[in-house]
């Protein structure tokens, strides 16, 4: 049977996972629980199955494993960490993790607009400062607190997790809008990309990172989005640029930001 790897458990497990299933099908399983960028081939060693779930996976290395590689699988839905072409051209298969997750990744996007748009964080931060204790009418007025019910979301990916955005969104009450790719011909039911950015409150990202992604969200765009709106971003970080983001939010552009990977830890310096 075929000996495999894992190269980053530990950015998928709190030591909670049961890899019985997976030792059985692959007979010999080595686990690590990071793999740094130098360590890859040590790693790998004679395996010829690999998972990774964060690890890059690029052409030099694919190159070196070209005869040895069987399989590699991706511990998540986006393999944007594989060099795609490469693995193509070496005859190495890639398979992903589809429609996982869904559920959690609505419930987490439902959360971070009613914590943003009611600005939970500004007010649990005042009440750790002591001013709602300090108050004479024993309660705060320091920040708005509009209602969610009633504002608009504009999703951008339409597919599993968008979808289950929209579902869980409809039922607090925002109304929502569903972005057409850029550049396409606009379908029933969906609205201009452009137009969807200016007319929303908040954008909740849910497409994969690609060559036509990236950057997806970008200075011009982000001026077409309205000065208090939000953005939320579970999907890739490099779907947006995030120097036009930080300048956006430096300049008053963008009233706040949840995102990931990167981008997440330039704007914590910030926001």
């Amino acid at each position: 049977m075929s000996e495999a790897v894992f190269l980053d458990l530990g950015s998928t497990s709190r030591d909670d996972l049961d890899l019985s299933r997976l030792q059985a099908a692959c007979g010999s399983l080595a686990v690590w629980q990071q793999t740094l960028r130098g360590q890859c081939l040590h790693h790998i060693g004679n395996a010829s199955i690999v998972i990774s779930n964060k690890v890059i996976l690029d052409r030099p290395l694919l190159r070196s494993l070209a005869t040895q590689l069987e399989l590699i699988c991706v511990a998540a839905t986006g393999t944007n960490n594989i060099d795609l072409q490469a693995a193509q051209e070496f005859a190495i298969p890639v398979a992903n993790i589809r429609d996982y997750a869904s559920q959690s990744v609505a419930e987490h996007v439902i959360a971070m607009i009613f914590a943003l748009r009611r600005q939970l964080p500004a007010w649990q931060q005042a009440l750790q400062r002591g001013e709602w204790q300090r108050s004479p009418h024993f309660c705060l007025l320091d920040y708005a607190m509009p209602q969610v019910a009633g504002s608009t979301l504009a999703i951008i990916g339409h597919g599993v997790l968008g979808r289950a955005v929209e579902k869980l969104a409809l039922a607090v009450g925002l109304r929502v809008i569903i972005a057409e790719q850029p550049g396409n011909p606009v379908r029933a039911g969906r609205v201009a990309f452009e137009e969807a950015l200016a007319q929303a409150d908040i954008v909740s990202l849910h497409c994969p990172l690609t060559t036509t992604t990236r950057h997806l969200i970008n200075a011009e765009r982000l001026r077409l989005m309205k000065a208090d709106a939000i953005l939320i971003n579970t999907a890739r970080g490099g779907i947006v640029d995030e120097i036009a983001l930080l300048q956006a939010l430096e300049a008053g552009q963008l009233a706040d930001v949840i995102t990931s990977w990167k981008t997440g830890q330039l704007l914590n310096r910030v926001v």
